[in-house]
């Protein structure tokens, strides 16, 4: 299991800079990957081609561009370009994002999700692979090709539901993960993408998993902290769904926490349950739980 850090979006007058000091250092202490969310701050492709591009040696990824604000050959066309920027070093998570930021915020019909992910990619993968594409679906229509360098990257959706994860293992290259417990990866996510990947004659697919975590003598009290800052994820569909799943009645019931060889057991489980790379969003007791993430992704 490879080891990655979730990104904080920096705040002050220099962002972009924060950023790239933020993704040094996870270069230097040796995770292979560094993640950053799109929501409503800094535009994650932009800000990773801005400060990743002077920082080898480390994946970086988008955890998630979401799908409904721009149409599959723009965001391709973005992602080839911040590809370029990183060296060839981006993989490219979008997902859905939820109804009520989708049809409250932006005004674009939710309906049919499925069927609008399945329409994106058929346009969005053959794109980002430099292939002319001329597609009509129900929702989305295309008929061009991208000239863009920095083709070729992985595309990872976000899915939990099963339809979903038998389309990302059938014609995407994995999955990424967020307030999905072990237990609900073990009987539910890694089998279902791993058997649709395999009957369409595709790679073992990756199962990014990222969680909140913390290394704390105060098991308790931390998560009662990650049920403060994560509520949220307590109440959007997708999010109550996996925690159910996993019988969690908080979002704080899937956080990492505990002291170093507790915590350590529970990312074995993690690997065990088919994880390929957890991604670690640290939000208390910061240096002790970056040092045993570090010790980890050292080996």
């Amino acid at each position: 299991m490879r080891f990655g850090y979730y990104l904080t979006e920096p705040k002050g007058d220099d962002p972009i800079g924060g950023l790239r000091t933020q993704i040094a250092q996870a270069a230097q202490d040796g995770f292979t990957s560094a993640w950053l969310s799109n929501i409503f701050g800094l535009d994650a492709l932009t800000a990773l081609a801005a400060a990743g591009g002077q920082v080898p040696g480390i994946e970086l990824g988008t955890a998630v561009v979401p799908t409904y604000p721009r149409h599959p050959a723009a965001l391709a066309q973005q992602a080839m370009t911040t590809n370029a920027a990183l060296g060839g070093r981006l993989a490219l998570g979008i997902g859905l994002s939820h109804q009520m930021v989708i049809e409250g915020m932006y005004g674009y019909s939710f309906e049919r999700p499925y069927r609008h992910m399945t329409e994106y990619l058929d346009i969005l993968l053959p794109l980002s692979r430099g292939e002319h594409v001329k597609y009509e679906g129900e929702t989305l229509k295309a008929d061009l090709r991208l000239t863009t360098p920095g083709g070729g990257f992985p595309v990872l959706v976000a899915a939990l539901g099963p339809r979903m994860l038998k389309l990302a293992g059938t014609v995407a290259d994995g999955t990424v993960l967020w307030m999905t417990g072990p237990k609900t990866v073990a009987q539910h996510v890694a089998p279902t993408i791993t058997t649709a990947a395999a009957e369409a004659g595709r790679a073992a697919p990756r199962i990014v998993c990222a969680l909140p975590i913390c290394v704390t003598d105060d098991p308790a009290g931390a998560v009662a902290r990650a049920n403060e800052i994560f509520a949220v994820y307590g109440h959007l569909p997708s999010y109550r769904a996996m925690l159910d799943r996993e019988g969690a009645a908080t979002p704080g019931d899937v956080a990492i926490v505990g002291d170093e060889d507790a915590v350590l057991a529970k990312l074995d489980v993690l690997r065990e349950a088919g994880v390929t790379d957890f991604v670690g969003s640290v939000f208390a007791s910061k240096e002790r739980t970056r040092a045993l993430l570090i010790g980890a992704a050292k080996g």
